[in-house]
């Protein structure tokens, strides 16, 4: 692809606030000049500097890096922010390197972050930990070009060393620091700000967002596949214009293929926000903060930009890299690389007997703690609810919704953790993931024992993936790289995680994005309740209980 070329249209000067019809002509990827000839004109283009996702998982969009940039740039992304803690989790910095060498075939600028928290807690088993050795290797080597989330709120309260070098090493390295602070306020958020973490991305409210920002720190509305802030949040956009970045946290893949960046762009615009404020929101103020090689639409910047088709709808026809155009009219124009098949599974086949839960009250029904899920939330909460009782065992309750989940630990044979769960309304069959925050073990949940068996297993059986169970047929996604990633083309990815969405619906499920809701039912740092593959986790108070109420 040719690096060189002009482009006469409408441009849009973030920094000078105006829109003016022109010329943009850059040479070898540079803009060499940009030529105002007057006022906007009808019937063409206008160009933008690029979007930037300020905080994305890659991983949960199911594709390798460079397939998630081919992708991607079909809706005028040309960066991301990218937190490898998920494969991190999984592979160690095997996994991080795997995703720089991935980035590196395909021309979207990813940044990845050299992740602080992996295991995201002690009380789940994962693949790999990350020691300061390795944040400090990340950091020298530029496989890291900061320090991604620090979700272990409690260490930085109280100075856990581990933690505290390598919050270190990336002021030594003069590099921003992620945070992951969900709810935190008062002395605690500023002891935390201290620290030298500048972002949080876990805003729910618009109060706890601006206390956040009145702190110092800088705002991601994030409007992912499971969390949607946006509606909350938006406010912010005009009252710290200066403060807010755009991100999706983790994007499933039929999403990523439906849009990205550019959605939250005319969703704030058609709210009535300063379509200035909101590009800056989208572009400037991630660039300059993450000091990403981004060019910005000025004179002696890289061309990576953006045509829009208009200002209201925000459709993108046309998207550069580095001069060169990677996307037209929704089409990619990269060429699909394949990939190396990197993974650790360990977990052997289940049966029915192995998910078996004696009640402690035998056969009368007693009381049991169970998990209720939020539809569009990470967070949970912890109700008490009824047992059902068949010989001697808990069992789901479908006249309740309440359900079985189960996590089990991947990289060693153990016991599975069960619990329940409420809000997932199977009416029948089950669905298991090897997609499980942070720590990616699997987790399912199901309305029998048996449909969570047939799940697990074919997970298993294809050393990683997504699968739905129905009493007539087992599907499944294989996602072979680390368990949490396909080899195969993002549109086939996405139209087969559609069908199994479907599938999923079809059995009952109310949730907006069920696989993404069950994949953050093992995530502990976030309250109320969750399961790690080492039992019930009660994620306020930082420790481990009981299903049985009664023993609590």
């Amino acid at each position: 692809m040719i690096n060189c070329g002009t482009f006469d249209g409408n441009i849009i000067d973030i920094h000078a606030r105006r829109t003016f019809f022109g010329r943009v002509t850059w040479v070898d990827g540079v803009i060499e000049s940009i030529v105002d000839s007057g006022s906007p004109r009808e019937g063409y283009g206008f160009l933008s500097p690029g979007f930037v996702d300020a905080h994305v998982h890659i991983e949960s969009s199911m594709l390798t890096p460079a397939e998630f940039g081919r992708i991607a740039v079909r809706h005028g992304t040309v960066a991301t922010v990218s937190d490898p803690h998920e494969i991190a989790n999984v592979l160690g910095t095997e996994g991080i390197d795997f995703m720089v060498q991935s980035a590196r075939k395909g021309p979207l600028h990813i940044c990845f972050g050299a992740p602080p928290c992996v295991p995201a807690t002690p009380f789940e088993t994962s693949g790999a930990a990350i020691e300061p050795a390795d944040v400090e290797r990340l950091l020298a080597s530029g496989h890291a070009g900061y320090l991604a989330e620090v979700m272990n709120v409690p260490g930085v309260l109280a100075g856990d060393e581990a933690l505290m070098a390598k919050l270190s090493a990336a002021i030594r390295h003069g590099v921003p620091i992620d945070g992951h602070a969900p709810g935190l306020s008062g002395e605690a958020l500023l002891h935390y700000r201290a620290a030298g973490i500048a972002t949080d991305h876990e805003c729910m409210t618009l109060s706890e967002a601006e206390e956040k920002a009145a702190a110092g720190m800088k705002i991601l509305i994030r409007e992912g596949s499971a969390a949607r802030n946006f509606d909350a949040l938006h406010p912010l956009i005009a009252s710290r214009p200066a403060q807010v970045m755009f991100c999706s946290d983790d994007k499933h893949p039929d999403d990523l293929l439906a849009g990205h960046v550019n959605d939250l762009i005319r969703r704030a615009v058609g709210l009535g926000h300063d379509l200035y404020d909101v590009l800056r929101c989208a572009s400037t103020i991630p660039v300059m903060h993450y000091h990403l090689p981004i060019g910005l639409l000025r004179e002696g910047d890289r061309m990576d930009a953006v045509e829009l088709c208009d200002l209201a709808d925000f459709a993108v026809r046309s998207t550069w890299i580095g001069g060169r155009k990677v996307a037209e009219r929704g089409a990619s124009l990269l060429p699909f690389a394949g990939t190396t098949l990197p993974n650790r599974f360990h977990a052997q086949p289940i049966s029915p007997s192995d998910l078996a839960l004696p009640a402690c009250h035998g056969e009368s029904a007693g009381l049991i703690r169970a998990i209720r899920a939020i539809d569009g939330q990470l967070t949970t909460e912890q109700v008490v609810r009824p047992a059902k009782v068949r010989l001697g065992q808990l069992v789901p309750d479908l006249e309740r919704d309440l359900l079985m989940l189960v996590v089990i630990n991947r990289y060693n044979p153990a016991p599975p953790a069960i619990a329940f769960v409420e809000g997932f309304r199977l009416a029948s069959g089950a669905l298991a993931s090897s997609v499980a925050h942070d720590s990616h073990n699997i987790v399912a949940v199901g309305a029998s024992l048996e449909a969570l068996c047939r799940a697990i297993n074919a997970v298993i059986a294809a050393q990683g993936g997504i699968a739905v169970a129905s009493d007539h047929r087992t599907d499944i996604l294989p996602l072979p790289v680390a368990g949490l990633i396909s080899d195969c083309d993002g549109d086939h990815v996405g139209q087969l995680y559609r069908e199994l969405d479907g599938r999923a619906h079809a059995l009952g499920c109310t949730l907006r994005s069920p696989f993404m809701t069950l994949s953050f039912m093992a995530l502990l740092v976030i309250p109320a309740l969750k399961l790690s593959d080492k039992g019930l986790f009660d994620s306020e108070n930082f420790s481990f209980t009981s299903v049985d109420s009664a023993t609590a």
